[in-house]
Protein backbone atom coordinates (compact mmCIF):
# COMPACT_ATOMS: atom_id res chain seq x y z
CA UNK A 1 0.00 0.00 0.00
CA UNK A 2 1.15 3.59 -1.22
CA UNK A 3 1.89 5.48 1.89
CA UNK A 4 1.77 1.99 4.38
CA UNK A 5 4.73 3.85 6.63
CA UNK A 6 2.34 6.66 7.32
CA UNK A 7 -0.91 4.70 7.81
CA UNK A 8 0.47 1.87 9.90
CA UNK A 9 -0.33 3.77 13.39
CA UNK A 10 -3.96 4.30 12.16
CA UNK A 11 -4.61 0.60 11.14
CA UNK A 12 -3.31 0.23 15.02
CA UNK A 13 -6.11 2.53 15.98
CA UNK A 14 -8.73 1.19 14.78
CA UNK A 15 -7.56 -2.44 15.96
CA UNK A 16 -7.42 -0.54 19.58
CA UNK A 17 -10.76 1.02 18.76
CA UNK A 18 -13.07 -2.03 18.06
CA UNK A 19 -11.04 -4.18 20.17
CA UNK A 20 -12.32 -1.88 22.95
CA UNK A 21 -15.68 -1.74 21.46
CA UNK A 22 -15.92 -5.96 21.28
CA UNK A 23 -13.40 -8.46 21.05
CA UNK A 24 -12.46 -9.16 17.45
CA UNK A 25 -10.55 -11.77 15.29
CA UNK A 26 -8.42 -11.65 12.55
CA UNK A 27 -10.62 -12.02 9.53
CA UNK A 28 -12.98 -9.70 10.88
CA UNK A 29 -10.07 -7.06 11.54
CA UNK A 30 -9.13 -7.27 7.73
CA UNK A 31 -12.54 -7.15 6.49
CA UNK A 32 -13.35 -3.94 8.80
CA UNK A 33 -10.24 -2.14 7.99
CA UNK A 34 -11.32 -2.92 4.25
CA UNK A 35 -14.11 -0.83 4.84
CA UNK A 36 -11.97 1.92 5.42
CA UNK A 37 -9.76 1.28 2.26
CA UNK A 38 -7.05 -0.17 4.26
CA UNK A 39 -5.66 -3.91 2.75
CA UNK A 40 -3.80 -6.11 4.62
CA UNK A 41 -3.10 -9.37 4.59
CA UNK A 42 -2.97 -11.91 7.09
CA UNK A 43 0.73 -12.03 7.03
CA UNK A 44 0.53 -8.46 8.18
CA UNK A 45 -2.56 -8.13 10.18
CA UNK A 46 -1.73 -10.98 12.68
CA UNK A 47 2.26 -9.93 13.65
CA UNK A 48 1.02 -6.34 14.52
CA UNK A 49 -2.21 -8.30 16.77
CA UNK A 50 0.70 -10.00 18.89
CA UNK A 51 3.06 -7.01 18.46
CA UNK A 52 0.33 -5.07 20.08
CA UNK A 53 -0.50 -8.28 23.02
CA UNK A 54 3.54 -8.24 23.84
CA UNK A 55 2.99 -5.00 24.53
CA UNK A 56 -0.27 -5.15 26.34
CA UNK A 57 -2.57 -3.00 24.53
CA UNK A 58 -4.87 -6.35 23.46
CA UNK A 59 -5.53 -9.70 25.15
CA UNK A 60 -6.48 -13.16 23.79
CA UNK A 61 -8.50 -16.27 24.45
CA UNK A 62 -9.11 -19.17 21.73
CA UNK A 63 -12.59 -20.52 21.47
CA UNK A 64 -13.78 -23.22 19.28
CA UNK A 65 -16.20 -24.31 17.31
CA UNK A 66 -16.25 -27.87 16.09
CA UNK A 67 -12.81 -28.13 14.51
CA UNK A 68 -12.45 -24.40 14.22
CA UNK A 69 -10.61 -22.50 16.32
CA UNK A 70 -10.65 -18.47 16.67
CA UNK A 71 -8.58 -16.23 18.64
CA UNK A 72 -10.61 -13.53 19.76
CA UNK A 73 -8.77 -10.48 21.00
CA UNK A 74 -9.84 -7.56 23.35
CA UNK A 75 -8.78 -4.18 24.72
CA UNK A 76 -6.71 -4.26 27.97
CA UNK A 77 -6.60 -1.44 30.57
CA UNK A 78 -3.74 -0.32 29.41
CA UNK A 79 -4.98 -0.65 25.59
CA UNK A 80 -8.40 1.49 26.50
CA UNK A 81 -5.69 4.24 28.22
CA UNK A 82 -3.31 4.30 25.39
CA UNK A 83 -6.80 4.99 22.67
CA UNK A 84 -7.90 7.73 25.23
CA UNK A 85 -4.41 9.89 25.02
CA UNK A 86 -4.27 8.69 21.03
CA UNK A 87 -8.11 10.30 20.47
CA UNK A 88 -6.88 13.85 22.80
CA UNK A 89 -3.87 13.90 19.98
CA UNK A 90 -6.32 13.18 16.79
CA UNK A 91 -8.56 15.52 17.99
CA UNK A 92 -6.00 18.36 18.14
CA UNK A 93 -3.78 17.16 15.37
CA UNK A 94 -7.42 17.38 13.03
CA UNK A 95 -8.42 20.75 14.50
CA UNK A 96 -5.02 22.16 13.83
CA UNK A 97 -4.87 20.38 10.17
CA UNK A 98 -7.91 20.98 8.95
CA UNK A 99 -7.60 24.75 9.37
CA UNK A 100 -5.64 24.73 6.45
Amino acid sequence: MKFDDLLTGFIRLHVLHHAAEHEIYGQWMIDELANHGYRLSPGTLYPMLHAMERRGYLVSRVTREGRTARKLYKATKLGRQGLALVKLRVREFTGEAMKH
